[in-house]
């Protein structure tokens, strides 16, 4: 069977599986709001999510061992299309327009992409000590950044947890295609990919009190970015066709990126519309204190009917 579509095949299982695990975590998110960590430390429903992401983890690493960087990252983005029908059906409501559209784009543009990234044979470079060491230090520096600024504090934590999620992905691929011999780059390699994959857990999981739709969009589209550069740059990666494929590629990213932005905007509205009017509790009106016995009104009925002839001009007295 061709590598690409093994890939192909294992990334979409892990796209799903990390779907239904974002969902749980922010539906815990939501329920025990920020500084919750130790709360969920202690919930046997967050450890199922850490499950979870563990088996997607698994099927992504299996993905990254037959298809590059350039192929199987991208694939992540379906990790949102995923999330929306599972989001909705979490909430008890059925997928917005929007979000059919997003998911459209979505998809069309990670359609136009495949063809160009896929090499048909499996990835046979890897990343040396040094570089690895280099692409750490890089990584921890921009996600320093990221999560130390004061604005953005949610969206920022989901960026520096696509970004360790994109370095983790890359080194992976590096222990998968190099073997698992039991040598110093593996120890120090290895090392980096188990920080990485926890440093990314825990700042998604910060990020996602925030909300899903935004945090999960920036995540999916920083992951893939940080893993295409360092495989552009540092693997030999390369985008199929020439100059138009490169303009198709750099087309297709745009249509993806629209999509999820879609997505984006359709989740934070779907999150933030007010409840509809006969969810919310009437309040009922309080009867007034009674001070004494209700008497009847009298009601004076004149025997003519006042008539005014002339006007009648009024004037105050002075002080």
């Amino acid at each position: 069977m061709n590598a690409t579509l093994i890939a192909v095949a294992l990334a979409l299982l892990s796209a799903v599986a990390y779907a239904t695990a974002a969902v749980a975590q922010e539906r815990l998110a939501a329920r025990t709001g920020r500084g919750g960590l130790r709360r969920l430390l202690a919930q046997g429903a967050w450890w199922s999510t850490v499950g979870l992401n563990s088996g997607a983890a698994l099927l992504h690493v299996a993905a990254l061992k037959f298809g590059p960087l350039t192929l199987v990252q991208p694939l992540g983005a379906l990790t949102l299309v995923a999330a929306v029908p599972l989001g909705a059906r979490a909430a008890g409501r059925r997928p917005t327009p929007d979000e059919w559209r997003g998911t459209a784009l979505t998809l069309v543009g990670l359609g136009a992409l495949l063809p160009l990234t896929a090499r048909g044979s499996a990835p046979d470079a890897t990343l040396g000590t040094v570089a690895a060491l280099a692409v750490a230090a890089v990584v921890l520096a921009l996600a320093a950044l990221l999560t130390l600024g004061r604005r953005g504090r949610g969206l920022g934590h989901a960026a520096a947890s696509g970004l360790t999620s994109g370095a983790a992905s890359a080194l992976t691929q590096t222990l998968t295609v190099a073997g698992l011999a039991l040598t110093w780059r593996f120890a120090v390699v290895g090392g980096l990919v188990a920080g990485f994959a926890v440093a990314g857990l825990l700042l998604s999981q910060t990020a996602y009190t925030g909300g899903l739709g935004g945090p999960l969009a920036v995540l999916t589209l920083a992951n893939p970015l940080a893993a295409a550069a360092i495989g552009l740059v540092l693997l030999d990666e390369r985008v199929h066709g020439g100059p138009a494929g490169v303009a198709l590629a750099g087309l297709g990213a745009v249509v993806a990126g629209r999509g999820v932005v879609l997505l984006t905007r359709a989740a934070h509205r779907t999150a933030t519309e007010p409840p509809p009017p006969e969810s919310l509790p009437q309040a009922r009106p309080e009867p007034l204190p009674a001070t004494g016995p209700l008497m009847p009104a009298k009601v004076i009925i004149p025997a003519e009917p006042l008539t005014v002839t002339e006007p009648v001009l009024v004037i105050a007295p002075g002080r």
